[in-house]
């Protein structure tokens, strides 16, 4: 962590064994300390030192009161998430949407706010940061019964993990401190992630087991475009920042008056808008949402012939907006796929609300990464 409170956003699966313990309780629901010891992998001695470390730092109980009383024998006691001691933070800052969430620990959404993000687009950059940082703050400070662990923030464009300074293209900012101010503004640690990669984090790391094991494509298409890769149980972070698939060039078909054109810009909603003007349609007409749905699919086949990743996993509302679902775009993406051995998209587990997810990934995987660390750091404030 940096002298300003800035910590690099570790988008992976915990290994240490109060990591593995904590995620177990997590995914496992109220759970025995043997069946803790099986999914884990762990000594049953290990087990019990990071369950005592766990409940000393609070975040596990021991519940007693779920007990069925009708066994036979020495009760085993099950231990449970502490889901009402601490919260995480988040915002994640897109294109057309920005959302302000406050979870529980186990990722869990307890309130989200959205604002229009044109609303900060006449704003100096300094001054929309700091409304957003202070709206979260107000927002947080609902939840005064709960300990704030961690905060997190995703946005588009570049993102410099180690500070937390970010650009931002469509708000037109460049070089903020983002990091730093929402540390400032909320007194805790706080990570900064590109969006996509953390909304792969999510994915990843909030569902109801740890998937997916392997290599995974995520790609994410609403407004803009965008793709991460889970490698092995974390997410690839590359030195210099996130890559770009937004001129990937795409035949657009009634999309366009151009033969190729660039990927992101003929999938979102203006683009849309402008094509059925063009043609004298509606925006939801079937011609559009097909050509949309192919150019998707075939986009997402050409970065599964490169990559051949073991899973593809889409997001965005480009992709659930048509009628018949992800059907035309994996039709798309079967048609063209070079790669010898098929392959079923799938969609995010989490739906419309996987932008809002993505920092809260952010913030909880400090804590999962590590988290007797955070309830050290936390009781030394």
């Amino acid at each position: 962590m940096t002298g300003t409170g800035v910590a690099a956003a570790r988008l992976r699966v915990g290994t240490a064994p109060a990591s593995l313990v904590l995620n177990a309780i997590r995914i496992g629901g109220p759970s025995m300390r043997d069946q803790i010891t099986a999914r884990t992998g762990l000594s049953a001695a290990t087990v019990n030192r990071q369950i005592t470390a766990l409940v000393a730092a609070g975040m596990v109980d021991e519940r007693p009161e779920l007990l069925d009383g009708r066994g036979v024998g020495r009760p085993k006691i099950p231990i449970t998430l502490d889901r009402d001691r601490f919260c995480v933070a988040g915002m994640h800052i897109g294109a057309r949407r920005t959302a302000l969430v406050i979870a529980d620990l186990g990722g869990r959404t307890l309130y989200s706010h959205a604002i229009a993000t044109q609303e900060l687009s006449g704003v100096n950059a300094p001054n929309a940061v700091d409304r957003l940082c202070g709206q979260l703050a107000e927002l947080t400070a609902r939840f005064s019964g709960r300990r704030l662990l961690w905060a997190g923030a995703a946005l588009g464009g570049a993102v410099d993990a180690d500070t937390g300074v970010v650009d931002h293209p469509i708000l037109r900012w460049r070089g903020e401190p983002l990091g730093q101010r929402l540390t400032e503004a909320l007194g805790v640690p706080v990570s900064v992630a590109e969006h996509v990669q953390a909304m792969a984090a999510a994915e990843l790391l909030l569902g109801g087991e740890v998937v997916p094991h392997g290599a995974a494509l995520f790609f994410y298409a609403r407004e803009t475009v965008g793709m991460a890769v889970i490698v092995e149980d974390e997410v690839y972070q590359p030195t210099r920042g996130a890559g770009s698939i937004a001129s990937l060039p795409v035949q657009p078909g009634p999309l366009d008056t151009e033969a190729v054109a660039p990927l992101q810009s003929v999938v979102g909603t203006a683009a849309l808008k402008a094509a059925a003007a063009r043609l004298g349609t509606g925006d939801d007409a079937t011609v559009l949402a097909d050509a949309r749905a192919r150019v998707l699919g075939e986009a997402v086949a050409m970065m599964r012939d490169v990559i051949n990743p073991d899973s593809v996993i889409v997001a965005g509302d480009a992709f659930s907006a048509h009628p018949r679902g992800l059907a035309p775009v994996q039709a798309a993406f079967d048609a063209v796929s070079t790669t010898p051995w098929p392959l079923e998209i799938t969609p995010t587990r989490f739906g419309a609300h996987v932008p809002e997810m993505a920092p809260i990934a952010v913030a909880l995987s400090a804590v999962y990464v590590d988290p007797l660390a955070v309830a050290g750091e936390l009781s030394s404030r």
